[in-house]
């Protein structure tokens, strides 16, 4: 099995329950501090215990480390029972596990503590025996809990880590039995956002942050860049990220957000931090706020999904240039009729290959300024019908 969580989410002291609920041999294995060679000298004392109908419970912390080859020499042991792997990550296992390993698991999946769980911990460490602290005859003030319960974010090795800190400091100081806000909030520092930039919490937060913005709601939208910003994400990654939902996410519904999300870009560059943040957060209260279209974008995809599928269809000859003689006589441009010589730059004349005669890729949706442009397609597809049916008369 693998435990998928966040850090001080108990993975490891879950693994260690299971590993001690089983008459098994169990062994800890850190993905971070050992390699191949002492795993290959683990598994062979593993098959030996084997044969002896002694199963071995190998945990190994941190088990995304290991680089896919070093996770095929799992593969073999799993599959015949030598090792009971329990594997304890942080990264998301479908990104960083190999296919085969994930199919011989259960990916067992945990959130960070809840505020209470957080507060029982806190509670017992000063209670129970074990970490020291209740030698001590300590309590906690219940401001100085909730902020520690606060601080800590669901990760029970940073509460316990910060409790043991302020107990540290009060005891040096002197001052009682009762741990003040003050000594937690000198024991804690200040603790970094969680937020790797690489890993699933970025991907996490900027999908919140897209989804915010197609949602129109600018609130959560500047909650979500605040995270990234505050974590220390790259500001032109954000902005980069508005200037495409600019185009795919609201189109023509209001042109001007493409420009509003360039000149966010160029602003910060101008301006840099911590002022380039206005900028960036204007943008984002513009995009969240503006009419929604992505005609525009499923347009492209339609069309994209044609020259895939129909490869490369000839150009039609009158839409072809004739720079010499010989082209002009093979019938390059014949019959093109130039939109500026027509009434209202209208004219009926199809500009697809043959074989994609009338289709149709953007259609305008009632949103914003698209409905302008609806409006005027509309228009102009009746102007088309006019000009088709004096035509036929003629003819």
């Amino acid at each position: 099995m693998i435990f998928w969580g966040p850090p001080g989410s108990g993975k490891t002291t879950l693994a260690q329950i299971v590993a001690r609920s089983g008459r098994a041999t169990s062994i800890h294995f850190s993905a971070v501090s050992s390699g191949v060679k002492e795993l290959k000298r683990i598994i062979e004392e593993a098959q030996r215990l084997h044969r002896l109908g002694t199963p071995t419970i190998l945990f190994v912390d941190e088990i995304h480390h290991f680089n896919k080859a070093q996770q095929d020499t799992f593969l073999p042991h799993v599959e015949n029972g030598t090792i009971i792997l329990i594997g304890a990550t942080t990264e998301n296992p479908s990104f960083e596990l190999i296919p085969p390993l994930l199919s011989r698991c259960q990916i067992l999946v945990l959130d960070p503590l809840s505020p209470e769980a957080i507060g029982v911990i806190i509670d017992r460490a000063l209670q129970e025996p074990g970490r020291g602290l209740e030698s001590m005859g300590l309590h906690i003030a219940p401001e100085a809990r909730e902020f520690l319960i606060q601080q800590s974010q669901g990760d029970a090795r940073i509460a316990l880590n910060a409790l043991e800190a302020a107990a540290a400091l009060l005891h040096h100081k002197g001052k009682g039995k009762e741990i003040q806000l003050t000594d937690v909030q000198e024991g804690l520092q200040k603790k970094a956002l969680p937020y790797d930039k690489s890993g699933e919490e970025h991907y996490n937060i900027v999908s919140a942050f897209i989804k915010s913005l197609r949602g129109s709601d600018p609130d959560a939208a500047l909650y979500w860049l605040m995270r990234m910003l505050e974590a220390g994400e790259d500001p032109l990654f954000i902005a980069r990220r508005m200037i495409i939902f600019a185009a795919e996410d609201v189109g023509n519904a209001d042109p001007q957000a493409l420009q509003v999300a360039v000149a966010a870009k160029d602003a910060f560059h101008f301006v840099g931090l911590p002022e380039g943040k206005i900028p960036l957060a204007q943008a984002a209260t513009y995009l969240a706020t503006a009419p929604k279209s992505n005609a525009s974008y499923k347009a492209m995809l339609a069309a994209s999904e044609d020259v895939r599928n129909k490869g490369a269809l000839p150009v039609p000859l009158h839409l072809r240039n004739a720079p010499t003689p010989l082209m002009e006589k093979m019938g390059y441009g014949k019959g093109y009729r130039y939109a500026h010589n027509y009434p209202d730059h209208i004219v009926d004349q199809d500009h697809f290959p043959e074989a994609l005669n009338g289709k149709k890729y953007y259609v305008p949706s009632e949103s914003g300024y698209e409905k302008t442009i609806r409006e005027r397609m509309r228009a102009w597809e009746e102007t088309k019908r006019r000009i088709s049916q004096v035509t036929d008369r003629k003819s």
